[in-house]
């Protein structure tokens, strides 16, 4: 009798719909929606794949597939500088900018991150770690200006009680960012403990943190709440913002843009500055124009450099 050779395995599906919850570089990991994880890499040099994108997938079978298209986004957080962009996260809800009291923290780090949030349409909720050391009370009193301007800013301390920070991410696909040492990653480790995120100490001598997250991670807190890790940040770059979009990023300058005596007015001293004005009054801080002005001299200097 001939022996008849057995089935062949049914190769899967052409397309298969997912989300990236890791990124590094141009390998991405796409959780299926079965819940299987695959490594994935994109066609040609394609690189504007972010995490919390939704992708269909061409699955090989053997744990790795190609991305082949990529879904239209909610929301997209990224920084740019004159010649790259560098993508942060997609279809976030809100984000999550950590501080601490050690190592110092930089007003204008948060304003940029703000001005991004504003820009995409994301909520900022500024978040100051550490609060058990002696430096919090001056940090907390250093971020009123934020508070004053309507926007959420809690105090936690992770390694004691991480409860308040997890009620405010209930519901929300959250991404952290913030700069190096700030303790995103033991956030993280508190909210979702098989994270098992290395925590490096901070430089006490360099008064900066060294960096622990080197790519972008969607983590699951439950089934209604995520959590977008990504690496520390030096820098923010706006470049990706015009003059138009950048002006009415600063919420606090809204009330005052159709004053100016000029309509191209840049609110770096002109005359009869709507904006200017109000700073000189006390209605708009002084770290928020700083930063404000100095995003504008980058443009500029960006622009002057290509032409």
């Amino acid at each position: 009798m001939r022996r008849v050779p057995p089935p062949r395995a049914q190769p899967p599906s052409a397309q298969q719909a997912g989300q990236v919850v890791a990124s590094f570089g141009r390998s991405y990991r796409v959780e299926l929606e079965d819940g299987t994880l695959i490594e994935c890499a994109t066609r040609g040099k394609r690189s504007d794949v972010t995490c919390g994108d939704r992708v269909t997938v061409l699955h090989s079978g053997d744990n790795s597939g190609v991305i082949e298209t990529l879904c239209p986004r909610a929301t997209l957080l990224y920084r740019s500088d004159a010649y790259k962009q560098k993508l942060i996260a997609a279809n976030v809800t809100q984000a999550v900018i950590v501080i601490a009291p050690v190592p110092s923290f930089y007003d204008d780090l948060i304003n940029r991150c703000i001005a991004a949030c504003e820009h995409a349409g994301i909520a900022p909720l500024i978040v100051l770690n550490k609060n058990d050391l002696p430096q919090a009370a001056a940090a907390w009193d250093a971020l009123a200006v934020y508070r004053a301007l309507g926007y959420r800013v809690e105090r936690i301390s992770a390694r004691h009680d991480i409860a308040p920070l997890a009620a405010l991410l209930d519901g929300h696909t959250s991404v952290l960012v913030g700069q190096s040492g700030m303790g995103k990653s033991t956030l993280v480790n508190k909210l979702v403990p098989e994270a098992m995120m290395r925590v490096a100490e901070t430089s006490a001598a360099l008064d900066s943190g060294k960096h622990t997250t080197t790519g972008a991670r969607l983590l699951h807190i439950d089934s209604r709440s995520h959590l977008i890790d990504s690496p520390g940040l030096q820098s923010f770059g706006l470049h990706h913002l015009s003059a138009v979009d950048l002006v009415h990023a600063f919420i606090e300058f809204r009330p005052w843009l159709s004053q100016c005596r000029f309509r191209d007015c840049t609110h770096r001293g002109e005359p009869d500055c709507a904006i200017s004005r109000a700073h000189a009054d006390g209605r708009i801080a002084a770290t928020r124009i700083t930063s404000y002005r100095t995003l504008v001299e980058e443009r500029l200097r960006a622009h002057a450099q290509r032409y």
